[in-house]
């Protein structure tokens, strides 16, 4: 089965950067559009960001529009997350998705989901 694997988390001090990164195996991956969103305790999971099938399109949520960046690799079957200017309200676990649609923004949308990342930012 599809398996998508994150990478890059841990614990950051606000105002610094990092740098999130999921490896797709198994997944028309030039075909899927991926997506990352995260989730806090206590709190459901949210959109972050979402890329289209070959990266022309993204979309943001509005509470990091302008911090964080997606891109993807396609020879590499990767995509990634840029989180810069982080905030103590950025720490969640966040989750790669992969969508056989175009890019979406809901939880439902999306077929295939990694395991998580933690990313704690501290102030």
């Amino acid at each position: 089965q599809v398996l998508l694997v994150e990478s890059g988390g841990g614990l950051v001090q606000a105002g610094g950067s990092l740098r999130l990164s999921c490896a797709a195996s198994r997944l028309a991956f030039s075909s899927s559009a991926m997506g990352w969103f995260r989730q806090a305790p206590g709190k459901e999971r949210e959109f972050v960001a979402a890329i289209s099938w070959r990266g022309s399109n993204t979309a943001y949520a509005d509470s990091v529009n302008g911090r964080f960046a997606i891109f993807r690799d396609n020879s590499k079957n990767t995509v990634y997350l840029q989180m810069n200017s982080l905030k103590a309200e950025d720490t969640a676990v966040y989750y790669c998705a992969a969508s056989l649609s175009p890019i979406a923004r809901k939880v439902g949308e999306y077929r295939y989901w990694g395991q998580g990342t933690q990313v704690t930012v501290s102030s």
